[in-house]
């Protein structure tokens, strides 16, 4: 596959994104990124400054003639989640993103594609370089470790944006007008376990693979009734210890706190007399998850692999402890909000799970836009995990950003787009966070936004950008910058 992203268009911006996916940025490596930003600023003669936490701004006067127009903010974060096949030779850090065109979507080869926030990256950076169209002043926001923490929203200071009028670029479904987000809290439990030499005569070592599921946005895609990789894998290991004495060495699915995880793997051992037996469990258990999630998953495969003998395995209490706190924390949509139904209010996503020096550590991702429902679920998880013996920890706890329906940005923008393509634009709160929910704090007086093109399976190795909606994605942010 050629990387055939040179004669699409707008050109103007997907040259930028092209230039980004050479450009190795996963979260919290974004440093060669911000260098092709301050490149790129002092190539087209604008000021830019680099604020304490790394976040770069770069700054266009306003049009001649277009000085009294309040000053807007574009936004966008560097970073992406770094997603790749089991099968797939990446290295995020050093290699570039193999993007390649099919059809109306652009794609990458068995990884991440980086259009989450790739996309607004490149539309802010367009906006700055465009020579034809007259607007206010501009400044572009590039945000760092919005993946990882959203560090760079929440280091943001005081005073450093001038603009009154804030858009930001990272939703993911063309024609919605973004108003409100849900807020997130990280849950962290780490379980002690002890262990023992492995016996080294009547058991045979398995690596157990649990691979093919589709993963994704553990906000928006929540509610898809995807599998999760780390509950599926813990189902089948406390099915298996029940009825087989299959002893644990070691478990690791996920990698990342927002994204459903989409593989886990395991180190087991069976005793030689069960092997047979574990085999057709194995068989059965394929056979009824892929019965069980057919709507939502294609691909779910559990596979065994003969490896060399582990020098440790759980004892007997340890694992049994394990395997019902993974069994017992909850996972996937908790409750919907009540005057939109349709819209996911609270949620959880188990998004890690992995043991290392006799210490299991679990990661999951709370969100909610009550803050009350976030809490209490966040103290029922405590709850479960103090019966277990597991301590926790809460951190990078932010609430949700509340809709203004009275926003003048949103008057205006319905305005561009009814003018546009003669109707008016739908007007949405989401499930997943937004780096606007955490601005408001440092900018309260800001009118926010947020918009962008129809972005597929983000988070995932599916994840792909619609080329049709990043061209009406430009002409709405251009239309949009002439009358604001």
């Amino acid at each position: 596959m050629e990387n055939t992203l040179e004669n699409v268009q707008p050109q103007i911006l997907w040259k930028h994104f092209n230039n980004l996916c050479a450009i190795p940025h996963p979260s919290k490596k974004e440093g060669k990124v911000v260098e092709y930003v301050k490149s790129f600023a002092t190539a087209q003669g604008l000021d830019y400054t680099v604020d304490a936490v790394g976040n770069i701004i770069v700054r266009k006067p306003a049009s001649l003639g277009m000085e009294d127009r309040p000053g807007v903010v574009l936004q966008a974060h560097l970073d992406m989640v770094p997603q790749k096949n089991s099968d797939m030779q990446h290295d995020f850090e050093k290699d570039p993103i193999k993007a390649y065109v099919d059809g109306d979507w652009v794609k990458a080869q068995g990884t991440t594609l980086g259009a989450d926030n790739g996309i607004g990256v490149a539309a802010a950076l367009a906006a700055l370089e465009m020579k034809d169209v007259k607007h206010g002043a501009l400044e572009a926001l590039f945000t760092i470790e919005e993946e990882s923490g959203m560090t760079g929203a929440r280091g943001l200071q005081a005073g450093e944006l001038k603009g009154s009028i804030f858009i930001n670029m990272d939703s993911e479904k063309e024609g919605e007008l973004c108003i409100g987000c849900a807020g997130a809290i990280n849950f962290e439990a780490f379980l002690k376990y002890k262990s023992k030499p492995t016996k080294k005569y009547n058991y045979v070592p398995f690596q157990l693979s649990l691979t093919g599921l589709k993963g994704g946005h553990s906000g928006l895609d929540i509610n898809l009734g995807r599998g999760n990789a780390n509950k599926l894998m813990n189902r089948f290991l406390r099915d298996a210890s029940n009825t087989l004495k299959i002893q644990l060495s070691s478990i690791s699915g996920g990698n990342m706190r927002n994204a459903i995880p989409r593989e886990a793997f395991a180190v087991i051992l069976v005793h030689k007399d069960n092997e047979v037996k574990f085999k057709k469990l194995m068989a059965e258990f394929n056979k009824t998850i892929s019965a069980e999630f057919a709507q939502a998953e294609t691909d779910i495969n559990l596979t065994a692999q003969l490896i060399d003998l582990p020098k440790r395995v759980m004892k007997k209490g340890s694992q049994i402890k394990f395997q019902n706190l993974v069994n017992d924390l909850p996972n996937g949509v908790v409750g919907m909000i009540a005057d939109m139904p349709e819209i996911v209010e609270t949620s959880t996503n188990m998004a890690i799970v992995k043991s290392d020096d006799e210490q299991i550590h679990i990661m999951c991702m709370l969100r909610s836009s009550n803050d009350a429902a976030k809490g209490e679920l966040a103290n029922s998880m405590t709850a479960v995990c103090k019966l277990a013996e597991a301590d926790t920890k809460l951190s990078g706890d932010y609430s949700g950003w509340k809709p203004n329906f009275d926003s003048t940005i949103l008057n205006k923008m319905n305005e561009a787009y009814q003018k546009l393509y003669g109707k008016p634009a739908h007007v949405k709160v989401i499930h997943a966070g937004l780096e606007c929910a955490i601005f408001g704090k440092n900018y309260p007086n800001m009118d926010y936004i947020s918009f962008g093109p129809n972005i597929k399976h983000p988070h995932s190795p599916d994840e792909k950008v619609s080329i049709s909606s990043v061209a009406n994605f430009w002409e709405f942010l251009v239309e949009t910058l002439k009358i604001v």
